[in-house]
């Protein structure tokens, strides 16, 4: 299989997902689940993800759509477009599936997926976390993983627009 396949394959609808999902369960897998926009892939989300990945066996990665950051980053968002982001999430070794969602939140694709641990980055406490208390109802964990300071879509945006 020519790696450009290898990493589409690891863009799925959430359908198909919630039946792998299933697999890797059976294969006794645990389930690790994050969501952002992930505008502009930077080494922050990198260090970010790469720590959410060692919590479990499988990284998903909730993405949401261009609609989705518009609606919560403004008219000038996203950057980089659904399809592309993605494509640069699914290309990571650390990320075994990428699935988008339209909705403000991911709670509807983290009520579908059930993860055995839902992740997000160090600015959330728990009870800010959307779908913390889904999870934890099945004994799923609730994690935060530390910002790797300097660095943000809106500062690499904002020396941009310095140039």
């Amino acid at each position: 299989m020519h790696k450009a396949q290898w990493i589409l394959n690891k863009i799925y609808p959430l359908d198909a997902l919630v039946r792998q999902c299933d697999i890797w369960r059976m294969k006794g897998q645990k389930i690790v689940f994050t969501n952002g926009c992930f505008d502009i892939l930077h080494h922050g989300h990198l260090d970010y993800l790469a720590k959410a990945a060692d919590m479990g066996n499988v990284l998903i990665v909730g993405v949401n759509s261009d609609d989705s950051v518009r609606r919560l980053k403004g008219k000038d968002r996203p950057i980089t477009n659904e399809k592309d982001r993605a494509f640069q999430l699914a290309s990571l070794l650390c990320v075994d599936a990428v699935c988008q969602f339209n909705e403000d939140t991911p709670l509807e694709l983290i009520q579908a997926l059930k993860p055995d641990f839902l992740v997000k980055g160090g600015d959330y406490t728990t009870d800010k976390i959307v779908g913390a208390s889904f999870v934890m109802s099945y004994n799923g964990k609730v994690e935060t993983v530390p910002f790797v300071q300097g660095y943000s879509t809106s500062s690499i945006i904002d020396n941009i627009k310095k140039l």
